[in-house]
C-alpha cells in the first residue's frame, strides 16, 4: 500500500486507525491514572483492531479525512524491536512497514485478526473502537466472540475438484487400512465412489477438502490446497538459521506420512540400555511419537492460513510448527486434561477410523507417555501462540535409570494396570524436583500406596522422592541416604555429634547440617527444644548467638547411643543382621 491509497481510506469502513504521533506517542500506556486514558496508546489500538478481525494502525498521518502526512519518529530505526515488543506482550505477530512522503515518515502496522473464539486484552480488558475512541467490550460482545465455532475446513467442498483429482493408489491404501482397523473385509469390495461416500469424504458426489488432503494427486493438491504441503528441513545445529537439506512433501497424506517418517528415520540413532535382564534401545526419535505429533498437526492446523506445516529436524531435537493456534478450549495448562475438538473434524474422524491416529484426545497422551517413559525432556509447547502451535521434542536422554525404572514397573503389570500418562508425568516431576503442589493428591496417594514414591517430612514440609529401587538403578545409594527422612532423635544425634566435634555451633551451622532433611523453621524448633531441655546452652544474642554442650548433654547422648544398641540387638535377635 502507498501513501496516496492511505489518504483515501476511511477509518470505520476500511478497518484503519490514523494517528499523527509526531513525537513521544505512547506505545504501552498513555498518560493518566485512569484505564480510559492509559489505553490510548499503540498497544491499546492493536488490541482493539485485532478484536475487530484485524486492520491497520497508521502513525504519522492526521485522522481527519482526507488524511495528510505529518510524519512520526515512532520506533525510528527499530521496527524489529516494535514487532518483538508487540509479540512479547500480546502474543500476536504484526507486520510493520515504513512509507515516506518527501522527508516525512509514516509507519503502518498491519494487525492480524484475533483467533476464533479468543479475545485480546489490554491491561486485562478487551477493547473495541467506537469512532475515534476506545471502549471496553460489552458482555454481549464478549459472549458472542467466546461462543464462536471454527468452521470445519476439511468438511467443505473443494470447488472444481473431481474424482480424477484423487490418487487410485491412495484410495486402495485407505480401503485396506479401514478394512483392517474395523475388521470389515467386505469394505474392500466397494467401488471408489461408495468408499468415499461411506467415509463422508464426498457429498452428493462432490469432493471435500479432506478427500483431497488425504487422497489427492500431487498436482491437484498443489493446485487446490498448496498449503497442505509439509516441509521437512534438516539442520546440523539448533542455532543454525539456514537448512542443510529440505524435502517438500506434496503427496496425498495417507502416503506422505510413511515417506515423512522414512526421511526422518534416515538420520535417526539409538541409545543402548542394558541393566540386569533388561536389554533394549531407546531411539533418538520414537516413531509413535513423531507420527502422532505430525498427525495432530495435520488434523488440527488452520488450512485457511496459506503457510505450510514445517518440521525442523536436528541431531538433538525435532520441531513441528503448525499454522493456527490451539483449538478452542485448549491451553498450555490443560493440554493433558481437556478433550480437544479438532479444527478439521472430518479429516480427524477418517484418520481415526483407518487407525492412523488415536481416538479423540488421546494423541497428546501418547506423545507425553512415550517421551517421558524414554526419560527424555517433557514435550515443549511453550513457544506456541494464538497463530501457530510449535511442538519441540528432544532426542536427549536425561536419565537412563528413570527409563529402566518405568520399564521395570510396566513389565511387571497387566495391561489394565499399567501406569497412566498422568502417573508417568507425576513421577517425572518428582524425579526432577518440580513443585509437587500441582500434582493431584489422589495420584500421589496411589503412587505412594504402590511403593513408587516415598514421602519425606510431615504436614506442610512433606514432599516426595522416587523409591530406593530407582536410586539403586542409578547407582545413587548415597544420594538416597542423604535425602531420606530421619526421625527427630536421629536429627538430634547428628547435631550433638557436630557439637562434640566442634565444641560450638551457630544456628546456621545446624541448618546446613540438616538442610537435606528438614526446613529451617524445623531446625530452629529442634534447637530451641534442646535448649529448653538443657541439652544445649544458648550463649549470646542476635547474630552473635551460638550453642554449646549443656548440663544434660552427655546424659542425652548416652541415652540415644543405648537406643541404637538396643535396636541393633533386637535386629540380631530377629535374624535381620548377622552376629559378629
Amino acid at each position: 500500500m502507498i501513501i496516496s491509497e492511505l489518504k483515501s481510506l476511511r477509518e470505520s469502513e476500511d478497518k484503519i486507525e490514523f494517528k499523527e504521533a509526531k513525537s513521544n506517542y505512547p506505545f504501552k500506556a498513555g498518560n493518566g491514572q485512569r484505564q480510559e486514558e492509559r489505553r490510548k496508546c499503540v498497544l491499546g489500538y492493536i488490541v482493539a483492531l485485532a478484536n475487530e478481525r484485524g486492520g491497520k494502525l497508521v502513525l504519522g498521518m492526521t485522522d481527519r479525512y482526507p488524511h495528510h502526512v505529518t510524519g512520526t519518529n515512532f520506533f525510528k530505526d527499530n521496527l524489529g524491536g516494535l514487532k518483538d515488543e508487540v509479540y512479547n506482550l500480546l502474543q500476536i505477530r504484526v507486520d510493520v512497514i515504513e512509507l515516506f512522503e518527501d522527508d516525512k515518515r509514516v509507519v503502518v502496522i498491519n494487525v492480524p485478526s484475533r483467533a476464533v473464539g479468543k479475545l485480546l486484552k489490554f491491561e486485562g480488558v478487551p477493547l473495541m473502537r467506537t469512532g475515534e475512541s476506545l471502549r471496553n467490550m460489552s458482555d454481549e460482545e464478549m459472549y458472542s466472540i467466546l461462543s464462536e465455532q471454527e468452521p470445519d475446513f476439511s468438511d467443505k467442498i473443494c470447488v472444481n475438484a473431481s474424482y480424477d483429482d484423487l490418487d487410485e493408489n491412495a484410495i486402495q491404501i485407505l480401503k485396506n487400512a479401514y478394512s483392517r482397523k474395523q475388521s470389515n473385509p467386505s469394505f474392500l469390495t466397494l467401488d471408489k465412489k461408495q468408499t468415499l461416500s461411506d467415509l463422508g469424504l464426498t457429498k452428493n458426489g462432490k469432493i471435500t477438502n479432506a478427500a483431497l488432503i488425504l487422497l489427492g494427486k500431487e498436482e491437484s493438491i498443489k493446485r487446490f490446497i498448496p498449503q497442505a504441503a509439509i516441509h521437512l528441513e534438516y539442520r546440523n545445529s539448533i542455532k543454525q538459521i539456514n537448512f542443510d537439506n529440505r524435502h517438500i512433501f506434496t503427496q496425498p497424506y495417507i502416503i506422505a506420512i510413511e515417506l515423512l517418517w522414512n526421511a526422518i528415520d534416515q538420520r535417526n540413532g539409538k541409545f543402548p540400555v542394558q541393566e540386569g535382564p533388561y536389554i533394549f534401545d531407546i531411539p533418538f526419535f520414537n516413531k509413535e511419537v513423531i507420527r502422532e505429533a505430525i498427525n495432530n498437526a495435520i488434523a488440527h492446523r488452520d488450512y485457511n492460513k496459506t503457510s505450510e506445516t514445517v518440521i525442523k529436524q536436528f541431531p538433538q531435537g525435532l520441531y513441528i510448527i503448525n499454522p493456527g493456534g490451539f483449538p478452542l478450549g485448549v491451553t498450555l495448562e490443560n493440554l493433558l486434561t481437556v478433550n480437544s475438538t479438532p479444527r478439521n473434524r472430518l479429516l480427524a474422524d477418517v484418520l481415526s477410523k483407518i487407525g492412523v491416529v488415536e481416538r479423540a484426545g488421546q494423541g497428546i497422551d501418547k506423545i507425553y507417555y512415550q517421551t517421558l517413559t524414554e526419560a527424555k525432556p517433557e514435550p515443549d509447547y511453550s513457544h506456541s501462540d494464538n497463530f501457530q502451535v510449535e511442538l519441540r521434542l528432544s532426542s536427549i536422554i536425561e536419565d537412563k535409570a528413570f527409563a529402566l525404572f518405568i520399564k521395570t514397573i510396566q513389565g511387571n503389570r497387566k495391561d489394565s494396570d499399567k501406569l497412566s500418562v498422568q502417573e508417568v508425568v507425576a513421577l517425572n516431576h518428582i524425579r526432577k524436583g518440580v513443585d509437587q503442589k500441582h500434582i493431584k493428591p489422589d495420584i500421589l496417594i496411589k503412587l505412594e500406596r504402590d511403593g513408587l514414591i516415598e514421602s519425606i517430612g510431615k504436614t506442610k514440609a512433606k514432599r516426595y522422592i522416587l523409591p530406593k529401587s530407582y536410586f539403586i538403578l542409578n547407582n545413587l545409594q548415597a544420594d538416597y541416604s542423604s535425602i531420606k527422612s530421619l526421625d527427630n532423635d536421629q536429627l538430634i544425634l547428628l547435631m550433638m555429634n557436630h557439637l562434640r566435634d566442634f565444641t560450638t555451633a551457630k544456628l546456621g551451622d545446624f541448618e546446613k547440617l540438616l538442610r537435606n532433611f528438614v526446613q529451617r523453621h524445623q531446625v530452629k524448633y529442634l534447637v530451641n527444644k534442646l535448649v529448653t531441655q538443657k541439652i544445649f546452652d544458648k550463649i549470646g544474642s542476635g547474630k552473635g548467638t551460638y550453642y554449646q554442650q549443656g548440663e544434660f548433654f552427655l546424659q542425652k547422648e548416652k541415652l540415644l547411643s543405648r537406643a541404637v544398641e538396643l535396636g541393633l540387638e533386637e535386629m540380631k535377635r530377629r535374624g535381620e543382621i548377622e552376629n559378629h
